[in-house]
């Protein structure tokens, strides 16, 4: 199928931001309106050359398909439920530690009507979510990046996420275990997180329902630096006694109105 010029260079712009982003940058980029924007990507979207995300678009393909944006996909209603508990939580003026996580996008969205938040993060998407909005300052974090999290990682970004002290961290979670607590798919991740946790006064993990069937290779932040959990169903009694044992806050997120 043949595109047409608009398209195009939409597709071109997706290239040179990396494959991916927000609506409001592609139509900095391309001068044109959000709307003209929205409506190039959904045309594109029935080619399969490109994919909808909320508030964004990005190339499908081995290389521009990473694991970030095929989980931001899954379960969204349930994220943004979550999210919208999350930000409820967090007051103008806070430090914050954002990661990488799907969850984390949503609550970043929901975090652009808080004001002169000092945030600190890896995920180049948070970053760009929040930059430039109400005085708000954010640090983007350095490192190796990985395309595939859309995030930097390594010993430069605990030194530099060291810097800080933190109100609260957020993390996501690609799976939770009665047993061994919160888990990731990435050893980059887990260690950044361990890291983090440790400089916060508050730590707090979202995660929607879906992650308590699942499991994941390793272990992240000590459940005892934990502070609070949010999801979107009650977890099952032998995690809700884990979390309860471990001095876990569990905080059941409501069910959102938001039309999406």
């Amino acid at each position: 199928m043949s595109q047409t010029h608009r398209e195009l260079e939409l597709m071109e712009a997706l290239r040179r931001l990396g494959g991916s982003a927000r609506n409001t940058d592609l139509a900095k980029a391309l001068d044109v309106s959000e709307e003209t924007v929205r409506r190039t990507i959904k045309a594109l979207s029935k080619t399969s050359m490109v994919a909808r995300v909320r508030g964004g678009a990005y190339l499908v393909g081995t290389q521009n398909d990473p694991s970030f944006f095929r989980r931001i996909t899954q379960r969204p209603a349930e994220k943004r439920q979550i999210a919208q508990a999350v930000s409820a939580l967090i007051s103008d003026g806070m430090t914050l530690f954002l990661d990488v996580g799907s969850t984390t996008a949503f609550v970043a969205e929901d975090l652009r009507a808080r004001r002169n938040l000092t945030v600190a993060t890896n995920s180049i998407g948070v970053a760009q979510t929040l930059v430039n909005v109400n005085g708000n300052r954010v640090h983007l974090l350095g490192g190796e990046m990985q395309a595939d999290e859309r995030g930097t990682f390594g010993h430069v970004t605990h030194r530099q996420a060291q810097r800080l002290v933190y109100d609260m961290a957020l993390f996501s979670s690609d799976a939770v275990s009665a047993r061994k607590g919160f888990l990731y798919q990435s050893g980059a991740e887990a260690e950044l997180a361990q890291v983090v946790a440790e400089v916060a006064e508050q730590v707090l993990v979202a995660f929607d329902h879906g992650k308590c069937a699942e499991t994941a290779p390793y272990i992240g932040p000590d459940p005892r630096h934990v502070t609070r959990v949010v999801t979107d169903k009650p977890p099952a009694k032998p995690l809700a006694k884990a979390l309860t044992g471990w001095g876990i806050d569990t905080l059941v997120a409501e069910p959102t109105t938001r039309e999406v």
